[in-house]
């Protein structure tokens, strides 16, 4: 399911499944957390298509789309910014906008649905409501469309925890996640950074009945124990590097020595890419790598460790039509 209606697996080509489009961080990184500004987005989306992309998945859950309004003429004009609603996970300009890029560029655009983590699930709204009132807004956006539009979410995510254990909050949303991919079977996108944690949400999730191949562990590549990615596989998840970035030769080597050695043991299927941007300087624009880092020169590197383009075009077009589709290979 994209923001311009539902496609066939076959039609989705090169994805990324871990990006942002607009996206307001500014609680963590006061000066490059914002991204709002739409002829910009539309360049970087025109230069991912030229790269040979395809698909995007633009997981950015409720509590990182407020305020990162890209309509100048909407909400704004009002002085009234958007906050975190108990009816909204996404503010039906910003699904607009989305749209909007979508039929200016040709790049599909998989939305995502959910909440966040701590410390941005701190609010009264989220509180007041039960795992199955948050769970029963995930499958309208999934079913019937986000608030206040048609558009539908094609999966869950991204949800998550904060640091190495799973709070209070955290369990009950991803337990409402996991309410929802029950009925609905679309595949759930996890925060799981620098610890891994990602074993404790696939416990959790499935522990509320989900299958582990509705289930991406995000953020692999930013905990370097290969153990984890390989307990991670073997349990039947995908695992997901995805802040594949420009930058630390250290970073980069790593991600191509893990993501080896999965396919070396097995475990091809199991391997989703992406970038992540979800800042102004990892814009090509501002001289990031952008949507097309992988496509460009991260599959370069994966060649010269032996990773050849029919074992790179399985990662990047195969795997994640399954992961979307909840298709068998």
């Amino acid at each position: 399911m994209t923001v311009t209606g539902a496609v066939e697996g076959s039609q989705l080509g090169t994805t990324l499944m871990h990006e942002h489009v607009f996206i307001n961080l500014l609680r963590e990184y006061r000066g490059t957390g914002l991204i709002q500004d739409l002829p910009l987005m539309r360049s970087e989306l025109d230069r991912y298509r030229e790269a040979g992309g395809v698909t995007l998945v633009d997981v950015t859950s409720a509590e990182l789309t407020w305020g990162a309004n890209p309509d100048p003429g909407g909400v704004y004009r009002t002085g009234q910014p958007v906050t975190a609603s108990a009816e909204h996970t996404r503010a039906p300009d910003n699904v607009a906008a989305l749209y909007e890029l979508s039929a200016a560029t040709g790049v599909r655009i998989v939305l995502g649905t959910g909440h966040y983590r701590d410390p941005y699930l701190a609010y009264e709204d989220f509180d007041r409501k039960s795992v199955d009132a948050i769970s029963e807004l995930l499958v309208r956006d999934l079913v019937e469309g986000f608030a206040g539009t048609r558009i539908r979410a094609g999966l869950i995510g991204e949800v998550g925890a904060d640091q190495w254990f799973i709070s209070a909050r955290e369990e009950r949303n991803l337990r409402a996640s996991a309410r929802a991919c029950r009925r609905t079977n679309a595949a759930i996108s996890t925060h799981a950074a620098r610890w891994p944690v990602g074993r404790r949400q696939l416990d959790l999730l499935l522990e509320e009945g989900v299958p582990p191949d509705r289930v991406i562990i995000g953020h692999c590549d930013t905990v370097n124990i290969p153990e984890y990615h390989l307990d991670l596989a073997r349990s039947g998840c995908y695992v997901q590097f995805d802040t594949i970035r420009p930058g630390s030769e250290f970073a980069l080597n790593s991600r191509v020595a893990h993501i080896v050695s999965l396919i070396r043991t097995g475990f091809i299927d199991s391997i989703l890419l992406s970038h992540d941007v979800c800042g102004r300087d990892h814009l090509q624009a501002y001289g990031g790598g952008g949507f097309g880092y992988i496509s460009q020169h991260f599959s370069q590197r994966l060649a010269h460790a032996g990773v050849d383009h029919g074992e790179l075009d399985h990662i990047l077009i195969e795997n994640p039509r399954r992961a979307l589709s909840g298709e068998a290979g």
